[in-house]
């Protein structure tokens, strides 16, 4: 299992913004970089360094997918007929631990992988613990009793920061339920995401 080593803000740093939509992150407070340089004007960032910032910001907050997992993903997208920002984003939002994430299950993506990973997580009543186990539309998604009495389940289901998006139904106490694959426009990111300059930078 890969494991994100470094801290979880160090993105939000990088990329500028809070990209989680988290009232932690240190960009809340300081837009720029650390350091008494770090106000200074930034050069102009190239094409490349454009789209590479893209795809490090959309891989970046499904949490720990490696960039072997993230290109497989875009290499299904393309296959897919359809638009390829779409697919891509598609494919993403179909993630078991994205899923969890979105229902609202944990307060963060990084929980939800470690969630699902630990057997709290049952799909259509069988227990999945492969947190990129790919989510079909009609499939219900459950906690395991054990999983509903966690304390950081009942604080994340109890809190206002965020909602639990239109394509996923909640059923019941720790139980929801995937109606649709979402379109890019649906899906709730704090900060614009742009797949098809990931979709560029992948074609190059």
């Amino acid at each position: 299992m890969s494991k994100r080593h470094s801290v979880k803000h160090k993105l939000d740093r990088r990329m500028g913004e809070n990209i989680w939509g988290r009232p932690k992150s240190p960009v809340n407070a300081r837009s720029y970089g650390p350091g008494e340089h770090g106000q200074r004007r930034k050069s102009k960032i190239s094409d490349f360094g454009t789209q590479l910032r893209a795809k490090q910001k959309l891989k970046g907050y499904y949490g720990n997918i490696t960039e072997k997992q993230f290109r497989n993903i875009y290499a299904e997208a393309v296959r897919t007929k359809g638009d390829t920002s779409e697919n891509l984003v598609g494919l993403l939002e179909r993630r078991l631990d994205a899923v969890v994430y979105r229902s609202k299950f944990v307060p963060t993506v990084f929980a939800a992988r470690q969630l699902v990973s630990h057997g709290h997580v049952l799909v259509n009543g069988a227990r999945c613990n492969i947190a990129s186990a790919r989510v079909k539309p009609s499939d219900v998604i459950e906690l395991t009793q054990k999983g509903k009495e966690m304390v950081l389940v009942l604080e994340a289901q109890a809190s206002t920061e965020r909602e639990v998006p239109e394509y996923i139904t909640v059923d019941g106490l720790g139980k929801v339920h995937y109606t649709r694959v979402p379109t890019l426009d649906e899906v709730p990111y704090p900060v614009r995401m742009e797949p098809n300059l990931v979709i560029e930078f992948y074609s190059r």
